[in-house]
């Protein structure tokens, strides 16, 4: 059994209690956190210093304007904890950036929930989330999928936050009107809750139903895995789902694993120079413009295939609909069969390009 703290609020209106409780406190330098700006329906991720600006906060908003394990790393330098409420996605690429040395866990309190995914681009930018919500939040506490979030939401079998310190349950959670049940998972967690005036029971989250919602979301997963029949061409399903690619590199930007301050694919080395495109045009008839956009899209694939957390920013951002996220997902669980690893699990596991076992020299032929 774990110790639960209990707040008799809403899911959404207990938490900010606590997030105002550790800044009036002087627990935490800053609430990292979605909020409400001022332009109607749009939501951002700010950083809150003051506790009445909190009135705006929506930390449970289902919007992923960007995925906030990039961002996080920008914070790792300030002196006071930062406490951040994130999607457990975005709490699984915070710890893979962290294994990269682009992060550091000692100064965050990680708040992540029991997800029920996060609703599309084109729903946020029509202003129609707000329409949805309330259908949204029914389909949650009777831990159903709504039909409006992102398909990668619905195929996502990670919904169980990872290395959270507190885990939020929404997902199933009937009481999620009228009662806030927040699951301590860490000291740290043990620590900050002292002095917070409200119950402390023990409890667990339902493994029956969390099987269920597994067992769907895999069913899901699959049905979208099957639709890619690169497994069946090879280079030339590649060639045919990434030919439709057009360069801008739209996905690599909102990726919140490439962390590189410039992308080998955006320096000169993949200029073609004139002479080189009039020699292919004399080869072969014809040059399809932009060029190497299909090398682009392997040459990322072979990066990510061991660390996609299948947040589907990539998707989201494709102008031309390149299921880039189902891709990435398919190839890298594969890969991390292959070396038993799972993206954004365990800080303490090595990536798999990062080390060699001897074992591995006798496939080559080496004693």
């Amino acid at each position: 059994m774990d110790q639960v703290l209990i707040v008799k609020n809403s899911a959404e209106k207990g938490l900010i209690e606590f997030l105002k409780f550790l800044l009036e406190k002087d627990r935490v330098s800053g609430v990292f956190t979605l909020i409400k700006t001022k332009k109607q329906d749009d939501y951002d991720y700010a950083l809150i210093t003051e506790p009445e600006l909190l009135k705006d906060a929506f930390p449970l908003h289902p919007f992923l304007p960007v995925n906030a394990g990039k961002i996080l790393s920008n914070f790792t330098d300030l002196k006071k904890p930062v406490v951040a409420v994130i999607k457990p996605c975005e709490l699984r690429s915070f710890i893979e950036l962290v294994k990269r040395t682009q992060g550091n866990l000692e100064n965050f309190l990680l708040i992540s929930f029991t997800c029920g995914g996060a609703f599309t681009f084109s729903d946020t930018v029509e202003n129609k989330t707000d329409t949805l919500l309330s259908d949204y939040w029914t389909a949650v506490s009777n831990a159903n999928d709504f039909k409006n979030i992102r398909s990668t939401c619905k195929a996502c079998d990670n919904f169980i936050p990872m290395n959270a310190d507190i885990t939020v349950s929404l997902f199933g959670n009937k009481n999620i009107d009228s009662s806030c049940k927040m699951f301590l998972n860490s000291e740290k967690a043990k620590t900050m809750v002292k002095g917070f005036d409200t119950e402390i029971l023990e409890d667990q989250l339902d493994k029956t139903q969390i099987e269920k919602i597994s067992k769907r979301r895999t069913e899901y997963k699959e049905k979208l895995f099957n639709e890619i029949k690169i497994q069946d061409t090879g280079l030339d399903g590649l060639i045919d789902e990434f030919g439709k690619c057009i360069g801008c590199h739209a996905c690599s930007r909102v990726c919140p694993i490439c962390y590189c301050v410039l992308c080998d694919f955006e320096s000169s080395t993949y200029d073609d120079s004139s002479s080189m495109l009039e020699s292919e045009l004399n080869r072969k008839g014809g040059v399809r413009l932009p060029t190497d956009t299909v090398l682009y899209q392997i040459g990322r694939l072979s990066h990510m295939s061991f660390s996609c957390i299948g947040c589907g920013q990539c998707t989201e951002v494709c102008p031309v609909n390149i299921p880039v996220s189902v891709i990435f997902r398919k190839i890298g669980e594969k890969v991390a069969k292959i070396f038993d690893y799972i993206p954004g699990k365990d800080v303490a596991e090595q990536i798999p390009v990062t080390i060699f076992k001897e074992e591995e020299f006798t496939t080559l032929g080496e004693d």
